[in-house]
Parts: C-alpha cells; sequence; structure tokens
C-alpha cells in the first residue's frame, strides 16, 4: 500500500513538473498524513453518533458508525501494566507494553489473586519452580496466566501448560531462564472488574469515607504524567492490572535499496519497513495529504489546491 501511495504521489508532481520528494520526506509526509486521518476517525465517528441519534443515519450497509468503530477497533490494544512502585502503575508506552497509546478505554483488574511468590530455581526455561509453593492447593489449573516480570519494565504472561507437583508448574512460552522472579497467578475469566477513572479531588473525598472507599470489586484510578494510581491500594500484585486502550498506528516507512544509477528501488524485506495501517478506502486521503505537505516543501502552491481539492471531493462523497 506505502508503495503505490507513493508512486502515485511523485507521478502527479512528476507530471507537472513540481519537483521530487526523497523518501526521508515522503516517510515524514506520511507519517504526519496517517496521523491526521487516524485523529480524524474519532471525530467522524461522533459526527455519525450526532446524526444517528437525529435519525439521519442509515442501517445495514448504510452504518457509516459501524465501519469508524471496525477501523478503531483494529488499533485495540489489551495489554498488562507495570508497577512503578506499590499501587502506581505505568501507562501503556513502547517501552512497557510497545506501543504508545491514545486513548485508554478501560483499566481492568483481575478480581483474584489465585497464587503469587517467587521463584527458588531453574529446570528448563519452562519449569516455575517455588520451593514454599503451594500450587496445587491454591487450586492452579492449566490456562492460568502467570505474570513475571522477566526483564526491565515488561510484563510477561505465560500460559500454565502443566502442574507438575505443588511446588513446580510448566509454562509456555519458554522464558524462566533466570531466578528469582516475582510472579503471581491469576484465572483469564477473573479479569473483570472495570476501574473507574477519577479526578484527583474525588478520589481524596472517595477514600474519607468507609461506604465509598475503592475496593477490588469496585476499583478506582487516577492520571498523572505516565503514572496511574490505582486505588485501593492493596492490588500490587505483578500483572494483575490490565489496560484495554487505543495505540497510535505505526509510523510508516518507504523502505528502499540504491540502485548505480542513484534511483531508490522499494524493498520490503528490509527490517525496519512499515506499511501504513489505515484500511485501504483510505488511499486517496493519504495521497491528498502527502501532496498538500509536498507542496508546502517545495514551495508551489498549486499542488497543495489539488491535495486540498482531493480531500474536499472524499468529504464530500462521505
Amino acid at each position: 500500500m506505502i508503495n503505490a501511495v507513493r508512486n502515485t504521489v511523485l507521478a502527479i508532481l512528476n507530471k507537472n513538473n513540481y519537483g521530487y520528494i526523497s523518501p526521508a520526506d515522503f516517510n515524514l509526509f506520511a507519517k504526519q498524513a496517517q496521523l491526521d486521518i487516524f485523529d480524524e476517525y474519532f471525530i467522524s465517528y461522533n459526527s455519525q453518533i450526532n446524526k444517528e441519534n437525529a435519525r439521519v443515519s442509515g442501517t445495514g450497509y448504510a452504518d457509516i458508525k459501524k465501519g469508524y468503530e471496525e477501523v478503531i477497533d483494529t488499533f485495540s490494544v489489551t495489554g498488562t501494566l507495570a508497577n512503578a512502585s506499590t499501587n502506581i502503575y505505568t501507562v501503556p508506552t513502547s517501552a512497557t507494553t510497545g506501543s504508545d497509546y491514545y486513548l485508554l478505554n478501560k483499566i481492568l483488574i483481575y478480581s483474584k489473586v489465585i497464587s503469587s511468590g517467587t521463584t527458588t530455581g531453574v529446570s528448563g526455561a519452562n519449569a516455575l519452580i517455588d520451593s514454599s509453593g503451594t500450587f496445587q492447593t491454591d487450586g492452579v489449573a492449566v490456562g492460568d496466566i502467570v505474570s513475571v516480570i522477566i526483564n526491565a519494565a515488561n510484563v510477561s504472561n505465560l500460559t500454565v501448560t502443566n502442574i507438575t507437583s505443588n511446588t513446580q508448574l510448566e509454562v509456555s512460552p519458554a522464558l524462566l531462564n533466570t531466578s528469582p522472579l516475582t510472579y503471581a497467578i491469576y484465572r483469564p475469566s477473573d479479569l473483570k472488574n472495570e476501574a473507574e477513572p477519577v479526578t484527583h479531588s474525588k478520589i481524596t473525598m472517595l477514600n474519607k469515607s468507609m461506604l465509598t472507599t475503592p475496593n477490588v470489586t469496585f476499583p478506582a484510578y487516577t492520571l498523572e504524567g505516565n503514572s496511574l494510581t490505582l486505588y485501593p491500594t492493596t492490588v500490587n500484585s505483578v500483572g494483575r492490572v490490565a489496560s484495554q486502550y487505543i495505540r497510535y498506528p505505526k509510523d510508516p516507512k518507504w523502505t528502499y535499496i540504491s540502485l548505480s544509477g542513484g534511483e531508490p528501488l522499494f524493498d520490503q524485506s528490509q527490517s525496519d519497513f512499515q506499511d501504513f495501517e489505515l484500511p485501504e478506502d483510505d488511499v486517496n486521503n493519504l495521497v491528498a495529504r502527502i501532496l498538500q505537505y509536498a507542496g508546502l516543501s517545495i514551495r508551489e502552491i498549486s499542488t497543495v489546491q489539488f491535495g486540498q481539492g482531493l480531500e474536499q471531493q472524499e468529504t464530500q462523497e462521505q
């Protein structure tokens, strides 16, 4: 998709001898264009809800709101949050969950910790050993989730594949090469308690009353910078808090190899290649946006106007 978009942009620019944009410039324009369109999904989605409430929106194949929901959901991620300290967690970032968040939709916690402790040895990368463990007594079952921090601040979620004894489990994937490691075990079906977002002033008032103090069944959280503080403070086991969020699209990158003549040739086998993450029907929008940025770059107003015309036509058709 990204190669087709670039070829279209260059063809339009070259037709009138407007100039040439380098691969580096194209990647910058492509990133900005994708972010612009991504941000507009939410504005358009809100507009469609308003139309639906006003009874001027269609149903079935004419249900445009459903289309926006499906596109936005392709950027949905559910990831475990890492503890910064006690009941303070780090919001989704590239370093902790692999992607930055655009919108925190839900904060979920496991209602129950089945078992927890610290590993006491290593016997193959798929064996979790705790000499003081009581896995069978605690009711750990195949399919349960083992949350453990193996390196840095990333929480790794492993799946129980076999209960060898009261003190040893087998997990997958096999990542347990070191010890000691702090772990906690949960049942997937127990990830069902949703925390309520509250303001800093409101959480103070809630915690003052025995009737409104957040608990495991009805938790709450506040945000400050990249930190999420969860209440009650007893919810602090590794991997117990997860978030469902909408992530930003990955930065597109058109990769190439240089020929002897100096003309770059598209090569998607490069390790840093990244295609657009938008649906195919946004190709026209991408071309229009990139042309506008390219026109500003080469100081050619007619290119900007052409891009704006394409964008307006696409908007009218929608």
